[in-house]
């Protein structure tokens, strides 16, 4: 997959299992079963795995399927966002600090949501913040908030926000903080602060583009499967994504990433190998296409060395 035997991929965006609260209301039946309906449409479209795991897989502890998982795709490192908790993601990850990154979780609007950033970074080692815009439910240039950012700008630590369609079919695509542009006055104000938008923006792709264009803090994160383009009212697919993004921002300010979440499914290896196929039909150089698929994280997440990482990270040759 890649010339340089040496580079391994590190991937960005992944989630141990957490509880995302997409309404204070439970939502109506008529709308779960769409969205189990679609749910299924997509498992089969990108031949996912379903049922239990078998018994031998499902016997080992979470993080350790995460390593095999690893191994056998030879991925170097995988930054986890959430968890049940800061507490229980650094404990998962602290078992393989050499494969595993993680970044704090936490509401921005609780009282003591800046102290316990500084704990999740001071005491538990997390290397940045992973926030949801429309599940933020006051302006992210409230002053209220000044404290958070005010640290993070201080250590320079990244933060990873989720903008655009959130959920599964039925999920949100309204709110006040759904655009990528609702983060504009907080970076503009905070230029330390490296800003991690996912998904090319999930629906919401020009205005991403719009706030790169005037804030170079700004990140662009490829992760998951980006069918939210199908939802476009005008052609657009990952060759599309990518080469405007590459002509636009350069190849430093794009971060390879997979949304990888849970198992039966495992590593979706496949979206890597898209990502890949299309950074090569577009020529991109190659030591672009490693700033792409790690170096740009490793330099977020402070960690330089890391090329080679895991004991038997480097055993496992590359299937593409």
């Amino acid at each position: 997959m890649f010339s340089n035997p040496d580079f391994q991929v590190f991937d960005i965006h992944a989630h141990l299992p957490y509880k995302l609260l997409l309404s204070q209301h439970k939502t109506h039946e008529l709308i779960s079963r769409y969205g189990r309906e679609r749910s299924e449409r997509m498992r089969l479209s990108w031949d996912f795995p379903e049922g239990e795991l078998a018994p031998e897989i499902a016997a080992r502890p979470l993080i350790d399927r995460w390593v095999d998982e690893l191994d056998k795709y030879h991925i170097g490192g995988l930054n986890f966002l959430t968890a049940l908790d800061n507490d229980k993601l650094a404990e998962q990850i602290s078992r393989y600090p050499d494969r595993f990154t993680g970044f704090a979780c936490h509401p921005i609007e609780d009282e003591d949501a800046a102290a316990e950033l500084r704990r999740a970074v001071d005491k538990l080692g997390l290397r940045g913040y992973k926030l949801f815009g429309p599940l933020t439910q006051i302006p992210f240039d409230s002053p209220s908030l000044d404290p958070v950012w005010e640290f993070l700008a201080e250590r320079r630590l990244p933060v990873l926000i989720h903008f655009g369609l959130l959920g599964h079919a039925g999920g949100i695509v309204h709110h006040p903080n759904i655009n990528p542009l609702a983060i504009f006055n907080t970076a503009r104000t905070y230029p330390d602060i490296p800003f991690i938008i996912p998904h090319f923006g999930a629906g919401y792709f020009q205005e991403l583009l719009h706030l790169c264009w005037s804030c170079p803090n700004i990140y662009i994160d490829t992760s998951g499967s980006n069918q939210w383009v199908r939802w476009m009212p005008y052609e657009l697919n990952l060759e599309t994504l990518f080469r405007k993004t590459y002509e636009l921002l350069g190849p430093e300010r794009i971060i390879f990433g997979t949304d990888a979440s849970g198992f039966p499914r495992g590593y979706p290896y496949r979206y890597l190998q898209d990502q890949v196929r299309v950074c090569r039909e577009l020529r991109f150089h190659e030591a672009d296409i490693e700033l792409i698929f790690g170096n740009n994280a490793r330099r977020l997440l402070n960690l330089h060395a890391l090329n080679q990482v895991g004991s038997n990270a480097g055993n496992h040759q590359s299937e593409l």
